[in-house]
């Protein structure tokens, strides 16, 4: 086994993937170019719902496969996870729409409003029909993201904060999480702009994530605690970091007020745009370039996903590789 290992991005995949190497007796040093952890990392945007099978709807079996585990993982490492499941609603005219997300998507029950209030007292009667996987979970990004920062330096592991490092200047084995700004080595890799607001609302208290579905914005709004609330989110065909859109701004509020009319008073607290990492399939890759493994692609579903890559990555410095159907299927 490697004794040492030098990762280059401090965001979700580099923190996991040093979490994974350090359980393994591995030394790591990691190389952020922000002076803080998570202020400029898509990880800081992220929704946190740690939901395999509501995704299924609009991605690969994959994304099943690789997130099932992915709550357990993170319960091991962080004392943040929420195991309320997912409840996935829609109004009466958009009832196909939960027709099709359920003919997608499997482990779930059918409920109806009376099961709804059960679940989420502040939404009776407001819908007929829910789906609701139990089994989903979801956690606060931020929060996970400082309890990983916080655990690895306890573990002896050295951040090189401020520190903007060309992967292929390093020696050793160097595992490069650097998202959409490694793009300049990864010709397939491109960018999917992602938007979202936090809001503050304290007369809505809600328990699990909330998936509202509508054929052109279907909304997720997730629980932070403390009246928060993360509202997103948008998936847009571009690279570009700039501020959110109007239309955005209007859909993602206009959502909001439709699931609960107390959002119309919520307080927005934050806006939030960056760019999702994402090859052309929308599954992520573990690969190796010489001393380089290149961890990338985890587009929306980095808090879900990035357990099994550094679990990948982890093997691959080992020598020994347990994904190997999903490696020989979707890694070079």
């Amino acid at each position: 086994m490697t004794e040492h290992v030098s990762i280059v991005g401090a965001g979700v995949a580099g923190l996991t993937t040093a979490t994974e190497l350090v359980a393994r007796g591995v030394s790591v040093t990691i190389y952020e170019k922000s002076e803080i952890i998570g202020a400029h990392a898509c990880s800081r945007y992220a929704g946190g719902m740690l939901a395999p099978w509501c995704e299924r709807e609009s991605a690969e079996e994959e994304v099943v496969t690789l997130g099932k585990g992915a709550a357990d993982w993170w319960s091991e490492h962080t004392d943040l996870v929420v195991r309320n499941g997912s409840l996935v609603v829609a109004q009466g005219r958009d009832r196909n729409e939960l027709k099709r997300f359920a003919g997608r998507t499997s482990n779930f029950k059918d409920i109806n409003s009376e099961q709804i209030a059960e679940l989420e007292p502040d939404l009776a009667g407001r819908f007929q029909l829910g789906l609701h996987f139990e089994e989903e979970a979801h956690l606060d990004p931020r929060k996970a993201i400082a309890e990983l920062t916080s655990s690895l330096k306890e573990k002896g592991v050295t951040f090189e904060l401020g520190s903007s490092v060309n992967p292929k200047l390093l020696s050793g084995d160097v595992i490069d999480t650097r998202g959409f700004a490694a793009q300049s080595d990864l010709e397939t890799l491109r960018g999917v702009k992602g938007e979202m607001l936090l809001l503050h609302c304290p007369d809505v208290v809600l328990h699990r994530p909330i998936r509202m579905l509508h054929p052109r914005i279907p909304l997720y709004i997730v629980p932070r605690g403390d009246g928060l609330f993360m509202v997103g989110a948008t998936m847009i065909e571009s690279a570009e970091r700039g501020r959110i859109t109007a239309r955005s701004m209007l859909e993602l509020l206009g959502s909001a007020y439709a699931l609960h009319p107390a959002f119309g008073e919520a307080e927005i607290i934050e806006m939030g745009v960056d760019v999702r990492p994402a090859y052309p399939d929308n599954l992520p890759r573990v690969t190796r370039n010489g001393n380089i493994i290149s961890i990338n692609g985890l587009y929306r579903h980095g808090f879900l996903l990035s357990p099994a890559m550094a679990q990948q990555a982890a093997d691959m410095i080992a020598k020994t590789n347990t994904y190997g159907e999903v490696q020989h299927a979707h890694h070079a």
